[in-house]
């Protein structure tokens, strides 16, 4: 009945998850999930939650949680802007933000939403090749262009430019919003939310979903100069006033005051993710040194495709991208120590 759809809709090429499956038998190291869960005082919290109060509205500017963040990051709450998730974030900078006269632009191998938002609001955008090496190169981007955006780390490729480096890039684009996706800054990177006290056009965009274990609450939030923020807030106010529910303000607020169970969840990620890239390397992968919680390997021996099916029959999901330049990669998410023993077994027998 695609008759009845707008004339937008028949353009769209809408973005496709990893694989999500309900067989319990299955290893998902393809959707960059934590294998752990989140702290028991989140649980706790969001428990509590659980109340007669359910029946009203939430705090529609989640006060608490903004100076939570705030507090944690040494900024302002109204510095602060939060959201469903950081790809609900993404979605209001790039209506807020990143829509200008001169294209946007960002990696070719990056988030894959990136495009898909463009295309969704009608966004020019100009794709930047990351090196041989699989590197953002600060250098390339000095060209004219409406606003900027870079994964740091980048997704799917796992490596992260210094705070150094992307300073010189907001430097050199004063004129431009410059926004900095930290999905995974917390495994290895360095955050460059310190950058923002001294530069009006960086907005830096953080999820709960990876490491503070809470994919399935959908919390992520953004961090810039008022300007910035109050553009965000803006768009939101004008598509939903009360983004976050009362379970996931007391679930996300929780999560940053546990550092402890953060600090031990995460170091025994980074931990497994080393132990496994030393042994993907002995099996002849090529696997550059990861900063975030999956690695991305490629076999010269090996095709991606045939290999990401051949471990899905052995019941272990892991991601391939049918797309130029990245077809025979595998980025595999970091698991227990358990999972990652299952997967080198099953990759021994293959290669």
């Amino acid at each position: 009945m695609s008759r009845f759809w707008s004339p937008l809709v028949h353009g769209l090429t809408p973005y496709v998850p990893g694989e999500q499956s309900n067989d319990d038998g299955l290893i998902k190291l393809n959707t960059n999930e934590n294998p752990y869960g989140p702290s028991p005082a989140v649980l706790a919290a969001i428990r509590a939650a659980v109340t007669d109060t359910l029946r009203l509205y939430p705090d529609p500017h989640a006060e608490a949680l903004r100076r939570t963040l705030a507090a944690h990051h040494g900024v302002d709450p109204e510095q602060v802007f939060v959201g469903n998730g950081s790809d609900e974030v993404l979605a209001h900078t790039f209506q807020g933000l990143l829509k200008h006269p001169a294209p946007l632009l960002f990696p070719d191998l990056t988030y894959s939403f990136y495009p898909t938002y463009c295309r969704l609001f009608g966004i020019d955008f100009r794709q930047v090749p990351v090196d041989a090496a699989m590197q953002v190169r600060v250098a390339d981007y000095r060209q004219e262009c409406g606003a900027i955006i870079l994964p740091n780390p980048n997704a799917p490729t796992s490596i992260a430019l210094s705070p150094a480096a992307i300073e010189g890039l907001v430097h050199d684009h004063a004129e431009q919003v410059v926004v900095i996706d930290e999905a995974y800054v917390d495994f290895g990177a360095e955050s460059v939310v310190p950058l923002v006290s001294r530069h009006p056009n960086l907005l830096v965009i953080q999820t709960l979903s990876k490491a503070r274990s809470l994919a399935g609450l959908r919390v992520g939030f953004a961090i810039g100069q008022r300007p910035l923020i109050e553009a965000l807030e803006r768009v939101k106010n004008s598509f939903n006033s009360y983004p976050l529910d009362r379970l996931a303000l007391a679930g996300a607020a929780a999560a940053y005051a546990d550092q402890a169970w953060f600090e031990e969840t995460r170091g025994r990620i980074i931990a497994s993710r080393d132990r496994l890239r030393a042994a993907l390397l002995e099996l002849g992968f090529e696997v550059p040194a990861s900063l975030t919680n999956f690695l991305f390997a490629r076999h010269p021996l090996h095709e991606g495709p045939g290999l990401a099916a051949k471990l899905r029959e052995r019941a272990i999901l892991v991601r391939n991208f049918r797309q130029p330049r990245i077809t025979d990669h595998l980025r595999i998410t970091v698991g227990t120590d358990a999972q990652c023993d299952r997967l080198l077994t099953a990759l021994r027998e293959l290669v």
